[in-house]
């Protein structure tokens, strides 16, 4: 079991540097945090008409029927749409999101390990396996996402691949040892 935790804290530390990496001094996901010269006006007409939550333009009230639903789409093909995630205050807790985040990776790892203690324990199957869990994470979470809406996935398969990669050497390494 002390071997199965120092492989989770260090598989969790491992992926948590990578996200730190892609998302600061490789700012891999900058093109899914674009910039406008608009932003402050954009900003106040928000506040001024929104709650906290999360939109979609456009869309129909809820309870509306099917039939309304079907005109709204039909009506707006072709057209502009905007998904908003809304926030009356920014509160970037910043350690207390990097501690979650942290604790998560770690969580995720300790899982992943759990079930490659059921498996072979080389140094290619773990790092196999390892990539392959990354790919299928990216596929039902950020890539269904983007079939749906649209959204640059890009910069989440390549940590989804790096990230995992990475974390399956370290792995493959360390609980293949005897």
């Amino acid at each position: 079991m002390k071997k199965t935790i120092i492989a989770s804290v260090v598989g969790g530390l491992i992926l948590f540097f990578w996200q730190f990496l892609s998302w600061t001094i490789l700012d891999t996901h900058r093109p899914m945090q674009n910039y406008t010269s608009k932003q402050q006006e954009i900003l106040d007409f928000l506040s001024k008409n929104l709650e906290d939550g999360s939109y979609y333009l456009p869309t129909t009230p809820k309870g509306a029927s099917a039939d309304e639903q079907q005109k709204l789409m039909e009506a707006s093909m072709g057209k502009p749409w905007a998904e908003i995630r809304y926030h009356k205050a920014l509160d970037a807790n910043m350690p207390l999101n990097m501690i979650r985040g942290l604790l998560v990776n770690i969580l995720v790892v300790f899982l992943f390990c759990s079930y490659l203690l059921k498996s072979s324990l080389d140094l290619k199957n773990t790092l196999l396996s390892a990539l392959v869990f990354g790919f299928i994470s990216y596929l039902i979470t950020d890539y269904t996402k983007q079939i749906w809406f649209e959204t640059n996935t890009i910069p989440d398969l390549v940590d989804a691949i790096v990230g995992w990669g990475v974390v399956g050497a370290w792995l493959g390494w360390w609980l293949g040892k005897k």
